[in-house]
């Protein structure tokens, strides 16, 4: 068995808003507000890393599960945004945390990574005890703030987000996973020469149909429907990714937690630090099933099921 024990998250301090940002981007802030639904972002210092972000989202949610980073037996880290391309910054957050021999795997995933990285450690949890999730993203280094690049650029933002998935403990039980790649369209989402490139069109098409498709295959695999979920907690890409899943769930948009308005998309990020946020709104015991779901860079998506305890 694997459950999900603590969240936490670190956001930068500075704000960038609509107004800020769009005449970079020759665009009137309304026109940022009416295709993405976001009306502000964090951008990081230029003395933060993905690392140290990392580290300081991971070192709340171990505070908050009442851990050591000794009591970790893993550390995955899922990043879009690196600040090298090898090693990634799963060693450098592990020694950041004073650690020296726990094993510490880089999921260069953006945007699903963090979710891949949950159903992978409900897999590997009992075998390996507590396991580590971050997402961490400075996805403001990789956008192109000019007109050219403005239908990417309105959409990203920094942050981290961390995960505790235990073996024995925790206030949801990680019921089952998928994980699912489609590599035929894979130059629809890329990071190339420290720039994001995406075709808006395809991967909208693809990432509303695929993560809806996912999350049914979980409920159908354990005898549930869609209106038995109590929050879904999805990659937050944009805002109109929630009513066009809602519709084909067939479940009310309200049952779909959003922060993508004060973040941005953050990637990799977006998934722990939206649950952060709703478990910090949410403290008490869990009453209804959890859905998670991503879709990122590759083509690759998939979906999580938590169970009240």
């Amino acid at each position: 068995m694997a459950y999900l024990r603590a969240f936490g998250s670190n956001l930068p301090e500075r704000i960038v808003t609509n107004a800020e940002l769009a005449p970079q981007l020759g665009v009137e802030p309304d026109w940022i507000f009416s295709q993405s639904g976001i009306r502000e972002r964090r951008y990081a210092s230029a003395d933060d890393t993905v690392a140290s972000l990392g580290r300081d989202a991971a070192l709340q949610c171990l505070e908050r599960a009442s851990l050591k980073p000794a009591d970790l037996g893993m550390i995955l880290v899922a990043s879009g945004s690196p600040d090298r391309f090898c090693p990634g910054p799963a060693a450098n957050i592990a020694a950041l945390l004073g650690l020296n021999a726990t094993p510490a795997l880089d999921l260069p995933i953006a945007s699903a990574g963090s979710l891949a990285g949950l159903a992978l450690a409900s897999r590997l949890a009992e075998g390996l005890g507590n396991i580590l999730v971050i997402g961490s993203e400075i996805m403001s280094r990789r956008i192109d703030p000019t007109p050219e690049g403005r239908n990417t650029a309105i959409l990203f933002g920094d942050g981290a987000g961390a995960c505790v998935v235990s073996p024995t403990e925790g206030f949801a039980q990680i019921a089952d996973s998928c994980l699912h790649t489609d590599g035929n369209s894979s130059e629809s989402l890329t990071i190339q020469q420290n720039r994001i490139y995406m075709d808006g069109s395809v991967i909208i098409r693809h990432a509303t149909r695929r993560m809806p498709q996912a999350m049914a295959e979980l409920l159908d695999r354990n005898a549930m429907k869609a209106s038995q979920i109590g929050t879904f907690l999805l990659h937050q890409a944009n805002s109109n990714f929630f009513s066009r899943i809602a519709q084909t769930l067939k479940v009310p948009v309200e049952s779909f937690f959003a922060n993508i308005q004060q973040y941005g998309n953050t990637s990799s990020a977006s998934l722990l630090i939206a649950a952060d946020e709703w478990r910090a709104q949410n403290p008490l015991p869990l009453t209804a099933p959890l859905m998670f779901s991503a879709f990122g860079v590759g083509l690759n998506w998939g979906a999580v099921l938590a169970l009240p305890v």
